[in-house]
């Protein structure tokens, strides 16, 4: 009888957990949308200004296009969980509720998927225990690895580029913890969360 009371207990604390770990990160991913896209409005406007008045800001374009790439990551991560991105329902608007339901199942865990695997690629990629293992000597590292990541530098910046990279095993994870609670909806083990702070109407979710 322990091991039967102890299990449903268990599922319980792991959904919860999911649904709250997803919940926060969907919270500290609008604030991050909300932030960056004044940023990104920011440099343009500034790079605009300095430009019309012949003495441009040389590092401007590079931050606005690093910006740029954080918003995409982050903005991607957030849509996984408001459902938004895109479907095609040509064929499975044909099916039986059953069916409909199982394809987005699939869909909603080959999501997950995706998600462990860039964490693996992320991972082999960045080999944060190679790099420890190096004494976070980054040339040493390099020439042990012949991986220059920790090495390159941005060229107006001048800025380390891992830092930069960081938004690819961000996105993963915040991703992966977005389609777990994806599917936990989806197999009806807890209800429907409404996303807080989004204010979205019926035709803006197509998945």
């Amino acid at each position: 009888m322990s091991d039967q009371t102890i299990s449903p207990a268990s599922g319980i604390g792991f959904r919860h957990m999911a649904m709250a770990a997803s919940r926060g990160l969907l919270a500290v991913e609008r604030l991050a949308i909300m932030a960056l896209m004044f940023l990104l409005t920011a440099l343009i406007l500034v790079n605009v200004v300095t430009r019309y008045s012949h003495f441009p800001i040389y590092w401007i374009d590079e931050s606005a296009v690093y910006s740029v790439v954080w918003l995409t990551f982050i903005g991607a991560s957030a849509m996984t969980r408001l459902r938004l991105d895109f479907a095609v329902k040509m064929m499975t608007e044909r099916l039986s509720a059953a069916k409909q339901k199982l394809l987005k199942v699939m869909a909603t865990g080959m999501v997950i998927v995706f998600g462990v695997g860039l964490i693996i690629t992320c991972v082999l990629w960045m080999d944060p225990v190679g790099i420890i293992g190096a004494g976070f000597d980054a040339k040493k590292f390099a020439g042990q690895s012949f991986n220059f990541l920790y090495t390159e530098r941005t060229q107006t910046l001048n800025w380390p580029t891992w830092v930069l990279y960081l938004t690819l095993p961000i996105f993963a994870i915040s991703m992966t913890v977005h389609g777990v609670a994806n599917l936990l909806e989806d197999l009806g083990l807890v209800p429907r969360e409404a996303p807080k702070g989004f204010q979205l109407s019926d035709l803006d979710g197509v998945n």
